[in-house]
């Protein structure tokens, strides 16, 4: 087939261009699978075997490169303002008792249900540093 080899480009082209447009490593690993069906390609060997190369390539890559991938680029994870509080000071309004599930803390003007992050009591007026954000608490550690 002579239109074989424009096949593997514009899929590759369209791979880029999906992958661009999305940015959640959906299909690159397609584009790199017809990247090498197209060399297969230009080394005249069967369709047959063009296929199988896109598959068993882009499988490959998928399967061995995406988990990293997703890791080092933080795909997927949307980044918010609330974010942002982790490391704040922030001043307790209520005492911070995890045992009896009450505590709550003022950030940025709102206030917040707050949680030691070590467990102990944390008194009203005491400034403390959020550790994380789990829900709608704020987990807290005491200012050093």
């Amino acid at each position: 087939m002579e239109y074989t080899g424009w096949a593997w480009l514009i899929i590759i082209v369209a791979c880029i261009i999906i992958e661009a447009s999305t940015m959640g490593l959906t299909t690159i690993w397609f584009a790199i699978g017809a990247l090498v069906a197209w060399f297969v390609h230009l080394m005249g060997l069967d369709l047959h075997v063009q296929i199988i190369i896109f598959l068993l390539v882009s499988i490959i890559c998928l399967v061995l490169t995406r988990p990293i991938a997703v890791e080092k680029l933080k795909v997927g994870k949307i980044k918010t303002n609330i974010d942002s509080l982790i490391g704040e000071s922030v001043k307790v309004e209520s005492t911070i008792n995890n045992i009896e599930n009450e505590g709550y803390v003022k950030a940025r003007g709102q206030i917040w249900s707050a949680r030691s992050a070590d467990g102990e009591i944390i008194e009203e007026g005491e400034l403390v540093v959020v550790e994380s954000i789990i829900g709608v608490k704020l987990i807290v550690k005491r200012k050093n």
